[in-house]
């Protein structure tokens, strides 16, 4: 069963960069020629799609009694009770209130973020960060995956 599941993408003004991208590779490349040139553009703008999406892929979920968000899997055992982070309180927690040893999945174009306390006293990370665009229903399935 799965509780929650989220995609981070990236915004859509994102694609529109990595089309600029292969126009940039494809105006670098025209001096060599027609040919070269439609390269640049195809081949810029592929490379450039590429990292958007690779970067917009990562996925946080809630299942079988564990919190996997990008590639850590956390039992929700091992986890305290989630802060519900707004954009203000999400931007202090990713810049001067930051623990250097939290594990954070955040993006920057993502403002809400949930926040919460590793309890297992072997781990020495304190806490995860993760961004979320809907940190209550994220809050909600991981106190659904603890209460069952």
């Amino acid at each position: 069963m799965q509780a929650y599941e989220e995609r981070l993408t990236v915004p859509r003004s994102w694609w529109f960069i990595a089309v600029l991208a292969g126009v940039a590779m494809a105006l670098i490349l025209l001096p060599l020629g027609t040919v070269p040139m439609l390269g640049g553009l195809v081949g810029g703008g592929a490379l450039a799609a590429v990292a958007v999406s690779s970067y917009g892929s990562v996925r946080i979920r809630v299942v079988s009694g564990a919190l996997v968000a990008g590639d850590a899997r956390i039992p929700v055992e091992a986890l305290g009770t989630p802060q519900v982070l707004d954009a203000d309180e999400a931007r202090a927690w990713r810049t001067h209130k930051a623990d250097t040893r939290a594990f954070m999945l955040l993006r920057g174009y993502v403002p809400t973020a949930v926040r919460i306390e590793i309890t297992d006293p072997a781990d020495p990370t304190p806490y995860v960060y993760l961004s979320t665009r809907s940190p209550q229903r994220l809050a909600e399935a991981l106190a659904a995956v603890r209460a069952s």
